[in-house]
């Protein structure tokens, strides 16, 4: 065994295959970690509503720093270890920038998923339709986005913006950034630019499952594809990328392992962590 004391696994692209299911190798793998005493976590952008689908089938993956490092959560004593949600006025003007590009909005709070009721059915249009089965099961239509955010003062987490191009996604980021809003941004999927406020990452929460852990940010691995995972990987002590993943993740990683079709996550648990079967 190696001093690592937590494996922090991205989930689309890393932790999912490319139908977005655990591979049953790569889900024996890390039973057989958490049994050697090592913790395993989620670190990703979805809420706790869109992991429905896979915590039940992974009892061993215990923790979870979730919208993208907004929450982060004890699945195992169904406890919420830390919070930061938008304040109500800022999640708003977010709303009135993206509105100019028309992208499909959609919302994460501590517990729901909730997207525009317009745009639900229609996710293909915004590169997102591999989701569409899950968005039909878990996600909460609303007619309004606006209103929703003031009827729930302070329980937005995240706004995420689905869009029909990548130049549309750009020229939100640059309306965005020109406001001068308090928000993190960050690429994900082809279209997608998620928002959060400042100073929540997925290092944030990775930072924050440590202390309660008990462990240092040194004694983490982190695993990622994507741009999403780039502070994860900047503060982990041993930064992992997937072979998918994009050549900004793997010039950041210390370790590349086998693509998620491939069971890499498997490997980082027998070369990293010295457990096999």
């Amino acid at each position: 065994m190696t001093a690592y004391k937590l494996l922090a696994l991205d989930m689309d692209g890393t932790l999912l295959d490319s139908r977005k299911q655990v591979l049953p190798k790569t889900a024996a793998a890390l039973e057989r970690l958490a049994a050697a005493g090592v913790a395993v976590a989620f670190s990703t952008g979805r809420g706790l509503a869109e992991l429905s689908d896979y915590v039940p089938n992974l009892p061993f993956i215990k923790y979870g720093s979730c919208i993208s490092g907004g929450l982060v959560y004890d699945f195992s004593n169904q406890r919420t270890i830390f919070a930061h949600p938008f304040e109500t006025k800022l999640a708003l003007e977010v709303m009135a920038v993206a509105r100019q590009e028309a992208p499909m909005v959609h919302v994460l709070t501590t517990t729901q998923s909730v997207a525009a009721s317009e745009a639900l059915p229609h996710m293909a249009d915004f590169h997102m339709g591999i989701y569409q089965g899950m968005f039909d099961r878990i996600c909460t239509p609303v007619d309004d986005m606006p209103a929703f955010a003031r009827a729930n003062e302070g329980a937005v987490c995240k706004v995420n913006l689905y869009h029909r191009s990548a130049e549309s996604r750009e020229r939100t980021r640059v309306r965005l950034e020109e406001a001068g809003l308090a928000v993190q941004l960050a690429y994900a999927e082809e279209t997608s630019l998620e928002v959060s406020p400042a100073g929540v990452s997925k290092a944030e929460g990775l930072s924050r499952l440590c202390d309660y852990l008990g462990i240092t940010l040194a004694e983490a691995v982190a695993v990622g594809d994507a741009p999403n995972d780039t502070q994860a990987l900047q503060v982990a002590g041993l930064p992992v990328a997937m072979g998918n993943a994009t050549p900004d993740i793997k010039a950041l990683a210390k370790m590349v392992v086998a693509d998620n079709d491939h069971d890499g996550i498997a490997e980082v648990v027998a070369e990293v962590f010295g457990v096999t079967a």
